[in-house]
Parts: C-alpha cells; structure tokens; sequence
C-alpha cells in the first residue's frame, strides 16, 4: 500500500466514504506479528484485542501464513455443489473435538447463531408436528448473538435492537445462572435453550458449571435442544477447546467462529447425532461456506494450536495472570469491580465507563477493547507469553494509578 495513503489520508477516506457505524480508534493498523500490532505511525501496541478474540494464533504466525499461501495457489473457491478435501478433514475434526455428529459450515458468528436459530424451528417440527407451533428460545440476559434479524431477537439489549423492530418472535429470557428462571419459562411450545457459554459482549459472564449441568438436564426432560454460541469463547479461548468442556456436559448443537480461522472468516455450527438428520438438502446453505482456503487457514490453526500446545499454554499462564489482575482489584477498589471470566477472556469491571480506561490503554500501548457497558476486555492471542501478560498488567496499573 502506498505510504503516503497510509499514513495521510485514511482518516480522510473513512470520513468520507465508510459507514459510521462503528466508533473507531483515532489509529491506523498497518501490520502485526505475533502478539503486537503497529499503527502507521511506527508506533507499536500489545494487542490484547485480537480481532475480538479472532486472532488466536497471534498475528502472521508463519505456519498460518504458509498454509493460506499454499492453498491460495491451488484451489480457493469451488463453491458447495461439490466436495472439497480440506472442508471434510476440517469436518472431522470438530466432530472428533464436539462429540458424534455433522458440521455445517458458513462465514461467521452470525451465520452460525443463525443455523442454529434455524435447526431450533426444525426441531420444534418435529416435536409438535407443526410447523410455526413449538418455536419458543429461551435466551440469557445479557446475551449477544449477532446482528441480523435472528441473533438481534436473541438478544436482549436495547442499543443491539432499537430501529430493527419488529424482529423474530418466540424469543423469551431467563437470567444467567439461574436454573429456575429457565425452567420457569420452560413449556410445550419450547424447541430450544440457547446461550453463550461465556458472555462476551454481554460483559464476560460465565455460564456457572452446575448451571450448565441443570440446563443440561432441563432440556433432556422437556425434549428441548442445548444450544451453546462460542463463537467468542471457543477454540481454546478458555483453556480447553470449547468452553463447555469445563462443565463436562455435551450440547446438542454448537456455533462457532472467530478464533477458529486465526483471522480468515469462518463459521461452523456442530450439530449433535439425535438432530443432524433436521436439515435436508436445500433447506440451509452458503455460497462461501467452507471454502478450501477458509478451511487450510483453520486447519492450520488447529494445528499449531495441537502442536504448541497451546491449550495448555492457556492453562498454564492463566492462575499467575489472573492473580496479578485481581491484585488490581485489590490495589484499587475505588475505580475497579472484580475481575471475571475464564483462561484467556477476561474482564475487568470498572466503576464508570470503560471508555477512558480503553483510551489511555491504547495511549500507553495495550489495545482492550470494552464489553457489558462497564467493562473492560483483555483477549489475549493464544500463544501470547508470561512476559507480555504481566506487561498488560503493567500497563493497566500505570493507567489506574494515574487515575487515583
């Protein structure tokens, strides 16, 4: 890219041509490599954003980056009417990670919340043997599930759905972590219970072990599906490769995303064996779902994430890391909350808007961005070291420090 581009006029270009509709850091990013970005200024930053938990690998990991060149000078798109080796061997490895069943793949988080949105009408079909009769979702509170007409009904806030309605009906909610709240919204007409795991948007909210256990018999009682979204704290985000790992229970369906393609977009949704036979041809598709080049680039990912054992480098780092955060909360418990969350998706709930604290992060060098309204995310790259950890602790303690 021309420099003078770069570094003179994109603010100029965005101004003029992008849609407002994001509100955007006063930086431009030109380039990245492991844990760090640098802006067009030559400045570098810790970017504990990554790409909001998409980055897993860190920026240009070189295994990554070869597998997308090699499959780019083969074969990038042949579109679904016909087979392709990487989207069956990706196919069988999710399986081999979720449990027995069939892999759907699509483009992103949404199109994933979407499928499974989709797969809880099929079911609902099935169940009442009408269609239109057993349509009811039973969401969280706080949840976030994406921005088309189907994950905006399924959640639950204000600045997601105000101008959009009126959106998909059957949607109702419970309270995270709280079993009876569900079960008291639980009747004939339900098809499915539908949350994250963990809570990004929302606030970094963990869906508690035993809940999840409860859920998970709620919905085997009532025949009602167990869907989970990961597609923010999946793909080792939380130490083990999906979240609900750590709750030893088995959904029936999964949506996935972000981190699974390492910064190439893809989405894929796992549907459990009981209800994989609910789609039939025709009924769901995707031009560029799971093309060969999206699918070598999270094949790659799983591979370094198998082979530098990466999971277990989340496991490992995680109790020192954690310990240093909760030091701040200790150390300064008129600006900060508590800290939350799991592994490497963690927040920090701080006692006013989180904006300040993300701008004078950014200022000293660490990117963060904000979840929940009062909240402050660190999302880490999956290989990110104890060094750069602690420097994101460093650096966080120089911004409340300067705020005392």
């Amino acid at each position: 890219m021309n420099s003078e581009i770069t570094q003179q006029h994109t603010a100029d270009l965005y101004d003029a041509h992008v849609l407002q509709n994001y509100g955007r850091a006063p930086i431009t990013v030109v380039r990245g490599r492991g844990s760090w970005v640098e802006d067009d200024a030559g400045k570098s930053y810790l970017d504990f954003t990554s790409g909001i938990a998409v980055s897993a690998l860190g920026h240009c990991h070189p295994r990554w980056v070869g597998a997308v060149r090699r499959q780019a000078g083969e074969l990038i798109h042949a579109s679904n009417l016909f087979r392709n080796p990487q989207q069956g061997e990706l196919a069988r490895r999710l399986v081999q990670r979720a449990g027995p069943g069939r892999v759907f793949f699509c483009n992103s988080g949404a199109e994933a919340n979407e499928g499974l949105i989709k797969l809880a009408r099929l079911h609902g079909i099935r169940k009442s043997g009408a269609e239109g009769k057993c349509i009811r979702v039973i969401g969280a509170e706080n949840a976030f599930h994406g921005r088309t007409f189907g994950g905006m009904s399924a959640t639950p806030q204000e600045k997601i759905q105000g101008g959009f309605r009126p959106l998909l009906p059957g949607f109702v909610f419970g309270k995270l972590n709280d079993l009876e709240s569900f079960a008291a919204l639980i009747d004939d007409n339900t098809a499915a219970v539908f949350l994250e795991t963990v809570q990004g948007e929302g606030g970094i909210n963990v869906a508690a072990p035993e809940f999840l256990q409860g859920l998970r018999r709620l919905c085997s009682e009532h025949n009602v599906l167990l869907m989970l979204d990961e597609v923010q704290c999946g793909i080792g985000r939380t130490g083990s490769f999906y979240a609900f790992e750590q709750a030893d229970v088995r959904p029936d369906a999964v949506g996935m995303a972000k981190g699974l393609g390492g910064g190439f977009p893809i989405g894929a949704i796992w549907v459990g064996e009981t209800s994989a036979d609910l789609f039939k041809p025709g009924m769901h598709g995707s031009t560029f779902g799971g093309t060969p080049l999206a699918c070598a680039a999270a094949l790659a990912v799983m591979d370094v994430i198998e082979d530098e054992k990466l999971l277990e480098n989340v496991a490992s780092l995680t109790p020192a890391w954690h310990r240093q955060l909760q030091s701040l909360v200790d150390e300064f418990p008129d600006q900060l909350v508590r800290l939350k969350g799991l592994g490497f998706m963690i927040g920090l709930e701080v006692k006013e808007n989180p904006r300040g604290y993300v701008d004078e992060l950014r200022n000293l060098g660490l990117l963060a961005p904000p979840a929940g309204g009062n909240v402050v995310r660190l999302l880490p790259p999956l290989n990110a070291t104890a060094d750069e950890l602690t420097r994101s602790v460093e650096i966080f303690r120089r911004v409340l420090a300067a705020k005392s």
